[in-house]
């Protein structure tokens, strides 16, 4: 299986893949991920303010030149703050998945959102960062542009639609779980649904979410996803587990389903 890698990013002004474990990249050498140091310009760092200056990435080793897909993988509240063993757990059942359903090398990374902005106030997935993120991946990893999937988990599922919502033209698929759809917390609605929706529908969208879910309930992707196809997506869709709750992330993704329909898209297919 792959391992978590942990890159360093904004503080330090550059990205450096290190082991988690060690904070070394000794023995890297035996492992599956190919480690390599990008650098970030120092005007971009400026403007990035709830983003930790670390995130997780795992990056095949395999193949190394060759385009891959790329996964972005937002996390739930849980993982806000800066501590990346929170992240590195919540990354993991997506990392078995793609090992034991698919056989696809793709490079997966997970930005971690602080609980605190370095401009005060609570921390937040921004859009205009996000897409200095994706920026940045793309100019220092060897990213198949055509293949770029979101997904994210509670509130990661609400920076998924959040991104989706403002700029889908990054994105192959948008993969949603058990997401809110507003700022203002799990049982928010952001009154830019519309304008959402006519954005989301540009992009093929599948969303997930638990029946008996009482932290976000269903009927918020439920929503999202009927006002999605009123304005003319037709290709989103939403599967609601009747025995899951807000914990469905799991039964998402330890099945085929996710992977299968998630690699069948590509930027530009219909």
């Amino acid at each position: 299986m792959k391992k978590l890698i942990i890159i360093t990013s904004i503080a330090a002004l550059s990205f450096a893949y290190v082991n988690t474990e060690n904070s070394t990249i000794s023995g890297a050498e035996d492992s599956n991920e190919e480690l390599k140091s990008l650098n970030i310009d120092k005007n971009i760092l400026q403007k990035v303010t709830s983003l930790n200056s670390q995130f997780v990435a795992s990056v095949p080793r395999k193949n190394s030149e060759l385009k891959a897909p790329l996964i972005i993988y937002l996390h739930g509240a849980g993982g806000k703050g800066d501590d990346l063993n929170m992240i590195k757990r919540q990354v993991m059942p997506l990392l078995k998945g793609i090992q034991k359903f698919t056989k696809e090398q793709c490079i997966v990374v997970a930005p971690q959102c602080l609980k605190e902005s370095r401009n005060g106030g609570r921390g937040t997935w921004k859009v205009e960062e996000l897409n200095l993120f994706l920026e940045q991946l793309k100019k220092t990893l060897s990213v198949d542009v055509n293949r770029i999937y979101l997904t994210g988990n509670s509130f990661g599922g609400y920076g998924s639609w959040l991104w989706g919502g403002h700029n889908p033209e990054h994105f192959a698929a948008i993969l949603p779980i058990v997401g809110g759809i507003g700022p203002g917390g799990p049982k928010d609605v952001t009154p830019d649904l519309d304008k959402w929706a006519a954005k989301l529908a540009q992009v093929p969208v599948y969303a997930f979410a638990g029946k008996k879910d009482r932290v976000v309930p269903a009927e918020r992707s439920e929503r999202m996803v009927a006002a999605i196809i009123k304005a003319g997506g037709n290709q989103a869709k939403i599967k609601v587990y009747p025995n899951e709750a807000h914990g469905a992330k799991r039964t998402v993704l330890s099945g085929p389903e996710f992977y299968q329909w998630m690699f069948s898209k590509k930027r530009g297919n219909k």
